[in-house]
C-alpha cells in the first residue's frame, strides 16, 4: 500500500488551545517536504510492502496517534527525540506534538513508526497473513468483537492490501467508539461510590476491633496478673502456714499446669487476633490505595467526556457531517428542556439518526400549553433530568401516560447521553424489523 492517496475523509478541525508557560516544540520539526506532498499526490500503485505513517492521509494521524499509543508512551518517545519542553508539556500537548511528527520521515516520524510496529507486532503479523480485502474485514471484525483495538487498527492501516473503503469504515468504528465514554464513566462513578461506601464500612468496622482487641488485651493481661499474685499469695500462705503434703503439692502442680496450660491458650488467641489485626489494616490501606486510583480515573473519565462532548459538537454541526444508519426510521423524537445552545446538535444527531426532531424549552420561552400537542404529534420523549423544569415533566409525564408515548428520561443534558438513548432506540428498531 505504498504511497496510497485516500479519497477526502471529514477534515477534524480542533479549537486552538493557549499553554501558560514554556510551550513545548519540535525541535528537529520542519515544514513538510515538497517530495512528500508529490508523493501524496500521484496515483496509488500496487505494492507488496507495508504503508508507512507519513505516507497515509493526514487526517489518520490524530486517530492513529490517539488509539495505537498511549501518552506515556508518546511521551517517551518524544523525549527520545529530545523534543523540548515535552516533559511538562500537557497530554493534548504532546498528542498534538506526535501528530505533526508523523508527517515528518526525516524529523522522527521513522522512530514513531518503528515504535508503532515494535507495540504492536503481535496484530501486524496476524494481518500479515490476510491476503485479501474479505480476510482483512473479518480479522477488523474479530478485533472489534473482543476489544482489541489499538494493536489491530495500526495493522489494519499499514497493510499492503488495504483498500480506501476498509480504511474509511475502521476510521468511523474507531471514531464511534468514543461515544461509549459516557456509559463507561457513569459505570465507574457508581463503582466508586459503592467502593467509598464499603471502605467507610471497613474503616469503622476495623476501628471497632482494634478497641474490642485493645480492651481485651488489657482485661487479659489484668486478670494474668491478678490469678499470679493470688497464686503466689495462696502458695506462700500454706507453705508459711505447714509443710505441704504429697496431696497438696500434687493439686498445686495440677493448678500451676492448668494455669500454664491457659496462658498458651491466651497467648495464641492474643497471637491470632494480631495477625487478623494486621489483616484488617492492610485490607484497609489497600481499600484506600483503590479509591484513590479510582477517584483519579474518574477524574479522568469526566475530562475525556468533556473531551467527547466539544468532538460531538465540532463532528456534527447542524448543516454537515457524516449521516448515520436511518435507525429510527423517521420517528418523532421530542426532546424537552436541554441546554439552548446544544438544540442545533441535538437536531442533527436526531436526524443522522434517521428521525424527526421536535423541541420545546421546558417553558423558559414556549408556551407550557403547547407540550401536549407536540406529545401527541411525537414518538419518543426525551428529556434530561438536570436541565428541565419540574413544571414540565409533571405535564410531559401525565401526556405520555394519557397518549402511550414511549418516555425515556436521560441522566444529563450531554450529546453523549443522547447518542447513547439514540442508539439503544435504534437497536430495539432493528430487533423489531
Amino acid at each position: 500500500m505504498s504511497s496510497r492517496q485516500l479519497q477526502p475523509l471529514p477534515t477534524v478541525v480542533l479549537p486552538s488551545r493557549t499553554v501558560t508557560g514554556p510551550q513545548p516544540s519540535l525541535v528537529a520539526l520542519k515544514a513538510p517536504e515538497p517530495q512528500a506532498d508529490a508523493r501524496r499526490l500521484t496515483a496509488p500503485e500496487p505494492s507488496s510492502r507495508r504503508s508507512k505513517i507519513w505516507e497515509m492521509h493526514n487526517t489518520l494521524h490524530c486517530s492513529i496517534v490517539g488509539t495505537c499509543l498511549s501518552s506515556g508512551e508518546l511521551r517517551r518517545l518524544l523525549i527520545r527525540l529530545k523534543v523540548a519542553g515535552v516533559q511538562t508539556a500537557s497530554d493534548h500537548d504532546v498528542h498534538m506534538l506526535g501528530v505533526m511528527l508523523a508527517d515528518r520521515p526525516k524529523a522522527g516520524a521513522r522512530e514513531l513508526q518503528k515504535t508503532l510496529d515494535r507495540r504492536h507486532q503481535r496484530a501486524v503479523n496476524r494481518f500479515a497473513k490476510a491476503k485479501t480485502t474479505d480476510a482483512i474485514s473479518a480479522l477488523w471484525e474479530e478485533a472489534l468483537q473482543s476489544g482489541d483495538i489499538p494493536g489491530a487498527y495500526w495493522a489494519l492501516l499499514s497493510h499492503p492490501a488495504t483498500t480506501d473503503a476498509i480504511i474509511k469504515r475502521a476510521f468511523g468504528d474507531v471514531h464511534m467508539l468514543s461515544h461509549l465514554v459516557g456509559a463507561a464513566n457513569r459505570a465507574d462513578i457508581r463503582r466508586l461510590r459503592e467502593l467509598e461506601a464499603e471502605n467507610g464500612a471497613l474503616a469503622a468496622k476495623l476501628e471497632r476491633q482494634q478497641r474490642q482487641l485493645r480492651d481485651g488485651f488489657t482485661g487479659r493481661d489484668q486478670t494474668i496478673r491478678r490469678l499470679n499474685d493470688l497464686l503466689a499469695q495462696n502458695v506462700g500462705s500454706r507453705v508459711q502456714a505447714h509443710e505441704p503434703g504429697e496431696d497438696e503439692r500434687t493439686t498445686l502442680r495440677e493448678a500451676i499446669a492448668e494455669l500454664n496450660h491457659r496462658l498458651e491458650v491466651e497467648t495464641a488467641r492474643r497471637k491470632r487476633l494480631e495477625e487478623r489485626l494486621a489483616a484488617a489494616i492492610e485490607a484497609g490501606t489497600e481499600g484506600e490505595r483503590t479509591r484513590r486510583q479510582l477517584e483519579r480515573q474518574c477524574e479522568a473519565l469526566g475530562q475525556e467526556l468533556a473531551a467527547v462532548e466539544t468532538r460531538i459538537g465540532l463532528l456534527l454541526p447542524p448543516h454537515e457531517g457524516p449521516t448515520a444508519p436511518a435507525q429510527l426510521c423517521g420517528r418523532s423524537v421530542l426532546y424537552v428542556g436541554g441546554r439552548a445552545h446544544q438544540i442545533p446538535q441535538c437536531r442533527a444527531i436526531v436526524e443522522r439518526y434517521g428521525g424527526a426532531f421536535l423541541h420545546h424549552d421546558a417553558g423558559v420561552e414556549h408556551n407550557a400549553a403547547l407540550l401536549p400537542g407536540l406529545i401527541s404529534r411525537a414518538d419518543i420523549v426525551l428529556f434530561p433530568v438536570d436541565c428541565v423544569s419540574h413544571d414540565a415533566v409533571a405535564v410531559v409525564k401525565r401526556s405520555c401516560n394519557q397518549l402511550g408515548k414511549r418516555l425515556m428520561p436521560l441522566r444529563t443534558s450531554s450529546l453523549a447521553c443522547l447518542v447513547s438513548a439514540l442508539a439503544e432506540l435504534g437497536g430495539e428498531t432493528s430487533e423489531r424489523h
